[in-house]
């Protein structure tokens, strides 16, 4: 059953953004919104997504949840996407890089301002809000007239490039990659030596 809570978030997305949204799961998120309706969105990891942001200061709407961040870009880029990373030339290449469209949801950060209802746990918030009572899908990242890779959106005003934006999260993921196997990598050496040099690490002499 719905709270008073749940249906104050999703009267605040459909009335002032006209966004379609829905209830959540019981072990999930309360509100939900619907992708692929009047935007879609590219999931990334939050480490990568902060290089994006510090390299793209224009994008759309951009939502953090835990370890996972979002950006809104126009309804039909996730359809778009493969092509993309093909023409960028990261075909092929493992990355952490998700795009959501139609018959996908992304849970709803709280509107700015609204409080989360006591004992709701870590809620996903806006980095880049969207603006209230404004036509959000002119200004979300969007391919050129046509589909050809490489341009900017349909009102190049206003529109951010989707093409750069993706070719910048597909780099950043595939760095957030690397430096997360560095990483590891230096962990399992560092735990190697220090068993044949016969020093068994603090965790294992508790």
């Amino acid at each position: 059953m719905a709270t008073d809570d749940t249906r104050g978030v999703r009267q605040w997305y459909e009335r002032e953004l006209g966004w379609a949204t829905a209830c959540g799961r019981p072990d999930g998120p309360t509100v939900e919104l619907l992708t692929g309706l009047r935007f879609d969105v590219l999931e990334l990891p939050a480490e990568a997504g902060s290089a994006v942001l510090r390299r793209v200061p224009r994008t759309g709407p951009v939502a953090l949840d835990g370890l996972r961040m979002r950006f809104l870009v126009a309804a039909g880029s996730a359809e778009q996407l493969p092509e993309l990373l093909d023409w960028l030339e990261w075909s092929g290449v493992a990355l952490d890089l998700v795009a959501l469209g139609p018959g996908d949801r992304m849970p709803a950060p709280r509107p700015a301002g609204s409080r989360a209802a006591a004992g709701s746990g870590p809620q996903p918030v806006w980095l880049r809000p969207p603006e209230p009572g404004c036509e959000v899908e002119p200004t979300l990242p969007a391919a050129a007239l046509g589909g050809a890779p490489g341009g900017h959106g349909g009102d190049s005003e206003c529109a951010p490039d989707l093409v750069r934006l993706v070719g910048a999260a597909a780099t950043e993921c595939h760095r957030a990659r690397l430096l997360s196997a560095s990483r590891a990598q230096a962990f399992a050496f560092s735990y190697a030596s220090r068993i044949s040099a016969g020093t068994r690490p603090r965790s294992l002499t508790l």
